[in-house]
């Protein structure tokens, strides 16, 4: 039988390979739509489980079948909506031209200093004539999710429709509680931002995928080939040993299945592994979504939404219950 060989594998479009700033990602780009409502949302990742469902792909060969499929559970309590901003063109791009803050929730002390002043008197007197584009920063509220956490998130969201649509959305819930169903619907295809489990310092092989080296190499088998004189100034190409995982990436097209408001029809019957129990809204995505338990993953509308999948997210007839822990 011929050696099957595997030069490398890992992908050169991600470089460099270190670990990222914080524990949630940002992001970069954002796709509204033509409603005056926020472009995402965020949540907390709980843990993965099965359901059963009808499969409705139009060409799929299983239509109208039961199919099993994997899905990971996120917990979406409210996002409060914090702030407003005003952004006005310029020569390089988009400038901040005024932010105004609402007091906001005891917990968001922990993360900001909290304003003084009245929101509705600068509301009141803002003028869009230069405003080009207007969004908003959101909290995030871990006191309501199903594990121990106190100090929230806070990150910007962008809004669709029209400039005076967006100032009028805004104005209207600064200050206010806005839910995963306010802004999704059950089949919505979305991207999903979030940071990979964290391994450490790996080598090659691990890291990479490259082969091993011969029995017989002098200078040990788990790294790269004799790179010749050009060893001491090597390409950023070549595997090397390095940080693996906590990377900063998006998944496109991932299918938001179901969103519903009853955790109890989705709680294992020991919680989840590393988490606990589902106390809020919660979502369920198909297929796995990176991270670790508890860590915030963020999702919004998709740019370029596959064409292959239905538009209606398949019927759920069976969600799997059984405890993660063996009992």
């Amino acid at each position: 039988m011929p050696t099957t060989r595997q030069p490398r594998s890992g992908s050169l479009q991600y470089a460099p390979r270190k670990r990222a700033k914080r524990a949630y990602s940002r992001i970069r780009t954002h796709h509204t739509g033509k409603d005056a409502k926020l472009s995402g949302f965020a949540g907390y990742k709980v843990g993965m489980t099965h359901v059963v469902v009808t499969e409705n792909r139009k060409h799929s060969p299983n239509k109208g079948q039961d199919v099993r499929m994997p899905v990971t559970i996120l917990e979406c309590p409210p996002l409060s909506l914090i702030s407003v901003r005003l952004y006005e063109k310029k020569s390089e791009g988009l400038r901040l031209k005024t932010e105004i803050m609402h007091k906001g929730a005891k917990s968001l002390a922990r993360k900001l200093r909290i304003t003084k002043k009245d929101p509705a008197k600068e509301l009141a007197n803002v003028k869009l004539d230069d405003v080009v584009e207007v969004r908003v920063n959101v909290a995030t509220q871990p006191e309501k999710a199903g594990f121990g956490k106190k100090k929230p998130e806070v990150f910007e969201l962008a809004l669709g429709g029209s400039v005076e649509d967006q100032f009028a959305y805004a104005k209207e819930n600064l200050g206010k509680e806005i839910s995963v169903g306010d802004v999704f619907q059950e089949g919505a295809q979305v991207i999903v931002y979030g940071v990979t489990k964290g391994k450490g310092f790996q080598g090659p092989v691990k890291r990479f995928g490259v082969s091993f080296r011969s029995h017989k190499s002098e200078k040990g088998v788990r790294g790269p080939a004799n790179l010749g004189p050009w060893a001491g100034n090597r390409s950023w190409t070549v595997a090397h040993a390095g940080q693996m995982g906590y990377h900063n990436r998006n998944d496109l097209n991932k299918i938001i299945l179901k969103i519903d408001d009853k955790p109890e029809d989705i709680n294992a019957t020991s919680g989840f592994k590393h988490y606990g129990n589902v106390k809020s809204t919660y979502i369920l995505v198909k297929g796995s979504v990176m991270g670790a338990p508890k860590r915030l993953v963020k999702f919004q509308n998709s740019h370029r939404p596959a064409k292959r999948f239905a538009k209606d997210a398949p019927a759920i007839n069976y969600v799997s219950k059984t405890s993660q822990q063996g009992q």
